[in-house]
């Protein structure tokens, strides 16, 4: 039988009255974050001020590239890490974990940072121009709209996390003046279309996220999120249409000291019983700024003192981990 995690394990915060200042509103918020990030590494948000009519709009514009002929997006793929299109097979997220999964089915556009940096080194490692299809002409718009806001909403959101560890609410945030933030759009088309899966193929392998905190627009469905928690292994995670799904990552619960846990997730294969299944998620994958020292939070708040790492040799690493070939 699928189960849903349950509320507290991975609760709803509403951002409103946290960014309404209300102390008693702000400290509850916090706590409940905190003890939310302990134990499964997820929440959920409302309250962003996000319209939904600006993820749609980048989805459909989306379905219009990825429903086009193999032979006409060819000229844009590209390697994880890389800016442009991700086609089946080009990708295992099982890999991070040791898993040597077959491949995630699924596609994916994907986009970084869309300003260069002043360093010709981290500029030739981590800037390269966003690659926009021709045959998706309002693509770019909609994204760069959608981008400013997923920017606005990462601080919040960092601003809380410094809050709920309590350190200074810039704890985080100044480490972001020039972040080189990733952006996927993930299509995950039915049996229809992929055809039957392998054993232990999913749409996305088992895995944590790899930086510091990911903002999904995910859409429910049977071939859909499922996250792992100690106490209930492995449950479809909730859903309101309304929420971003927020978890955190391994550069995160590094920096935490272990106190955060890094959100273990997967996406289940697309259903035998709905083979024309069709999903799409926006993600949104916060980073720092190059050349981020990152030291784990010193007890009692951090529990675990890893040595202190480079966030973007870091990051490079578990990039290159799951690479297909």
């Amino acid at each position: 039988m699928r189960t849903s995690v349950s509320e507290p394990r991975i609760p709803t915060i509403d951002l409103r009255p946290w960014l309404s200042g209300d102390p008693a509103a702000r400290k509850e918020i916090a706590r409940t974050v905190d003890e939310a990030l302990q134990s499964a590494g997820f929440l959920l948000v409302t309250g962003h001020g996000v319209a939904p009519e600006l993820r749609t709009a980048v989805r459909d514009s989306a379905r219009a590239f990825f429903r086009l002929p193999v032979e006409v997006k060819q000229p844009y793929a590209a390697r994880v890490g890389g800016r442009g299109w991700l086609g089946p097979g080009a990708e295992a997220n099982g890999y991070a974990e040791g898993t040597r999964t077959p491949p995630d089915l699924k596609e994916s556009l994907t986009f970084a940072t869309h300003e260069p940096f002043e360093d010709p080194v981290v500029n030739a490692e981590w800037y390269a121009p966003n690659v926009w299809p021709e045959e998706a002409p309002g693509l770019r718009s909609l994204c760069e709209e959608y981008l400013a806001r997923m920017a606005e909403l990462e601080n919040h959101l960092l601003a809380l996390l410094g809050e709920a560890l309590g350190l200074e609410p810039d704890f985080f945030t100044k480490h972001m003046d020039h972040p080189t933030y990733g952006f996927n759009i993930n299509w995950y088309p039915g049996r229809d279309v992929m055809g039957e899966p392998e054993p232990d193929q999913f749409r996305i392998g088992p895995h944590t996220d790899f930086g510091t905190v990911t903002i999904l627009d995910r859409q429910a469905g049977k071939g859909g999120l499922q996250v792992f928690t100690d106490g209930g292994g492995w449950e479809d995670a909730p859903y309101d249409a309304e929420a971003f799904t927020i978890n955190i990552g391994d550069l995160m619960a590094r920096w935490t000291g272990d106190r955060w846990r890094s959100g273990r997730h997967r996406v289940l294969p697309p259903p035998a019983d709905a083979p024309a299944e069709e999903l799409m998620s926006l993600v949104y994958f916060g980073e720092c700024t190059p050349g981020t020292l990152v030291e784990s939070v010193p007890a009692p708040v951090g529990r675990v003192a890893y040595e202190p790492v480079d966030s973007h040799v870091y990051l490079r690493e578990k990039l290159d981990s799951i690479t297909v070939g």
